[in-house]
Formats: structure tokens, sequence, C-alpha cells
């Protein structure tokens, strides 16, 4: 008998990926179609926008002005991530539940809809902690981060040339590879407080470069891909 049940995916969509210097309109196209194809493969996704350029521009601009506390930096990076989660809903509209994310359990389901859309929620952490929750509270155990790395690396691959890909290690080895707090702008691939609640959880994390839409499909059809898988 065919299983009509369908596959459901938390995409953690970091903003490097989709909102660098500039919107990435060539690759929000191109990531809308893909996404378009995977939803009549019966799947269906949980997208989580991250803040990308311009939360850190404005957080900077910010501290020219005044001496601005971490939380304050915090809610400029939420709201851009709003900002962004509302474009994406945007571009999905007929896929995409009309409501956004932005709060825990505010969606509590797909409906009739294959995408939800969702942002940043409260201070201390990035989205990568809303993403590892959104799993966790569906009893999901897998999450996807799209971010710049194509892998988890022994060291900052852009300032240490010594650095290496890791393509599996446990939560409590990642940890070891990156600071114990958050810090506004972290840049890291899954932020401390995500990584303390997926071990909690034993939520799997699949880390891979967002640009590569093939590799995501791989990712997705359970095939061999590029990337780190953190457990």
């Amino acid at each position: 008998m065919k299983n009509n049940k369908a596959e459901t995916f938390v995409i953690d969509l970091g903003g490097s990926v989709a909102f660098p210097e500039n919107i990435d309109t060539v690759f929000i196209r191109k990531f809308y179609d893909f996404i378009r194809k995977q939803i009549k493969k019966n799947r269906k996704f949980i997208i989580i926008c991250g803040g990308g350029f311009i939360a850190r521009k404005y957080q900077k601009a910010a501290g020219k002005i005044i001496n601005i506390s971490n939380e304050e930096k915090d809610w400029i990076g939420i709201n851009c991530t709003r900002l962004n989660a509302y474009f994406l809903k945007t571009i999905f509209d007929k896929e995409c539940n009309p409501v956004i994310l932005d709060s825990r359990f505010k969606v509590k389901g797909f409906d009739k809809y294959s995408v939800i859309i969702g942002c940043g929620w409260t201070p201390g952490c990035s989205t990568d902690r809303v993403s590892v929750q959104i799993a966790a509270d569906l009893g999901m155990k897998e999450v996807i981060v799209l971010g710049k790395p194509d892998y988890v690396y022994t060291a900052d691959f852009e300032k240490d040339k010594t650095a290496r890909p890791i393509k599996s290690l446990s939560w409590k080895e990642y940890c070891k590879l990156i600071p114990r707090e958050w810090k506004a702008g972290f840049g890291s691939p899954v932020d401390p407080v995500a990584a303390r609640l997926a071990a909690k959880e034993k939520i799997v994390a699949i880390v891979a470069d967002g640009k590569k839409l093939d590799n995501l499909e791989n990712i997705l059809d359970h095939k061999e891909f590029k990337g780190t898988t953190i457990i």
C-alpha cells in the first residue's frame, strides 16, 4: 500500500545564504523553484530565516551611536529575521501558511499548506535554536542547517589554513570547537544554545553549503551528500 504521509523537513536558512550584502534574488528564485519541485514529491518544509548582513549592519550602526547591550543587538537581529521571513512568505504565497512562526506554538500545523516560514523568537540565541526547538516540539529528529560553510571545520576555515572539514561528530565534540556563550553576531554553524538543546533532545543536525541545491536534494533523498552530520 502506498504511504501518502508527507515527509517533513526543518530547514535553518542562514542569512548569509539568502540575505548576504544584497538580497540574493537569483538564489531565492532557484530555492523557490527547488522547494516547489520537492512539494510535488509530497514533502513539506518549515523554513526558518536568518538575519543576514542587514542585521549585522544595523547592530554595528547602533553601536557607533550608543553603547548598545547584547540583548538590544539580539532584538535588532530578530526583527531583521522577521522582515526576511515576511519577504520569503510573500515569495511562497500560494504554498505558504499566511501566519509567520514568530513565537513558539504560534503555528501548530501545516493545514492545507506545504510551507511554514519562521523567524527569530527571543534574545540570547540565533534562529538555530528556533529550528531545533521546532524539531523537538514536533517530534522530529533532524534539522538541516544551510549556511556559508560546507562543513563544520576543526577551526575557522577563513582564518586558519590548517582547518580541516569534519564529516561527522557528536554534539559534545562540536561544543568543544565553539565558544560556550552566545553573543550577538555569533558565526559558528550552530550556536551554542542550539547545540546544547539539540544534545538534550537528541536532534541530529546536518550542516551544508546553502547555495548548493543539488547537494540539498541529496540530503532530502537520503543519498550521499557533502556536509557534516552532528549527532
